[in-house]
C-alpha cells in the first residue's frame, strides 16, 4: 500500500496526500454480503442532534463481516482484497472449501492466494485464528474477543496490533494497542499478524470538500464563537477563552473523568495512563 501526492495545483492539492490503492483487487463488493446503510446524521430517534458534526457524504453500502471466524478447521483462500468504505482497514474475500465466502479484516501481508484456517491447532501463520492460549508469547495478534464466542472487538483499525505478554490462571494478560494491559480468558479467540493499511495515519485530506465526501460537517473552535453560543466565545481581540476549556453546554473537557461503569476494573492491570 502506497501514499501519493499530487501536484500543487490548487493550494489545497499542496498537502493533500490519497491512496495508491495498489493492493485492491476487486472493484466491486460481493452482492450477498453487503446491506443498505440507512443515515442518521447524527440524530437520534427523535430527530435531536446527539453527535455533531455528521451528515452528508457518500452513500455507502455496509460490508458483513465475519468477526467470529467459526468456520473451524475448513480452510479458505483468499480471492480478493477489497476497499471498505467503513473502515480504516481493507477486507479480505475468502471462499471455504464448501464454497461458503465471507469477508474478514485484512492483515498486513495477506495476498490474494494466500489459505487461511481457524481452529483450536492451526499453524501460527498470518490470517489464521486461533484460542489466546495456543499463541505463544510475544506474536503480533489483532481481531482479539473480549468475551468467547462474541466476535473481535479489539484491534480492528488499521495499523493496529496487540501482543500477548504473560498467561496465569486461565487468563492471558494483552497488551493493547492503546499499551493498556488488560487480562482476558484463554479460550478468546484472536487473528495472527497486524491489521493492514499501515500508512492510513499518514492520509492528509488537504481540503474541506474531502471531509464532506466522508460525511463529516465543519467544527468551529468554541474561542472563536460569541458569548451567547459558548462559554469560550467573546473577548476582545484573539482570547484564549479566560477559563477552563468546557463544551457549548459549560461542561468541563480536559481532565473530568467521564468513565460511569467499574465493572471492568477488575480486568485492567495497567491503564494507558
Amino acid at each position: 500500500m502506497g501514499i501519493k501526492k499530487h501536484k500543487p495545483t490548487t493550494p489545497s492539492r499542496r498537502w493533500e496526500t490519497g491512496y495508491t490503492f495498489e493492493e485492491i483487487t476487486k472493484d466491486s463488493p460481493e452482492k450477498s454480503l453487503t446491506v443498505s446503510l440507512k443515515k442518521t446524521g447524527g440524530r437520534n430517534v427523535y430527530g435531536r442532534i446527539t453527535s455533531r458534526h455528521r451528515g452528508g457524504g457518500h452513500k455507502r453500502k455496509w460490508r458483513i463481516i465475519d468477526f467470529k471466524r467459526d468456520k473451524y478447521d475448513i480452510p479458505a483462500k483468499v480471492i480478493a482484497i477489497e476497499y471498505d468504505p467503513n473502515r480504516t482497514s481493507r477486507i479480505a474475500l475468502l471462499e471455504y472449501q464448501d464454497g461458503e465466502r465471507r469477508y474478514i479484516i485484512c492483515p498486513d501481508g495477506l495476498k490474494v492466494g494466500d489459505e487461511v484456517i481457524s481452529g483450536n491447532n492451526v499453524e501460527i501463520k498470518i490470517g489464521n485464528a486461533l484460542p489466546l492460549e495456543a499463541i505463544p508469547l510475544g506474536i503480533p495478534i489483532f481481531n482479539v474477543e473480549l468475551q468467547k464466542g462474541r466476535g473481535a472487538k479489539i484491534a480492528r483499525s488499521a495499523g493496529n496490533l496487540a501482543v500477548i505478554v504473560a498467561k496465569e490462571k486461565g487468563f492471558a494478560h494483552i497488551k493493547m494497542p492503546s499499551s493498556e494491559i488488560r487480562v482476558i480468558k484463554l479460550g478468546c479467540r484472536a487473528c495472527i499478524g497486524q491489521v493492514g493499511n499501515i500508512e492510513h495515519d499518514a492520509i492528509f485530506l488537504g481540503k474541506a470538500g474531502r471531509s464532506r465526501h466522508l460525511g463529516i460537517r465543519p467544527s468551529v473552535r468554541g474561542v472563536a464563537k460569541n458569548p451567547v453560543d459558548h462559554p469560550m466565545g467573546g473577548g476582545e481581540g484573539k482570547s484564549s477563552g479566560g477559563r477552563h476549556p468546557t463544551t457549548p453546554w459549560g461542561k468541563i473537557t480536559k481532565g473530568l473523568k467521564t468513565r460511569k461503569s467499574k465493572s471492568s476494573d477488575k480486568y485492567i492491570l495497567k491503564r494507558r495512563k
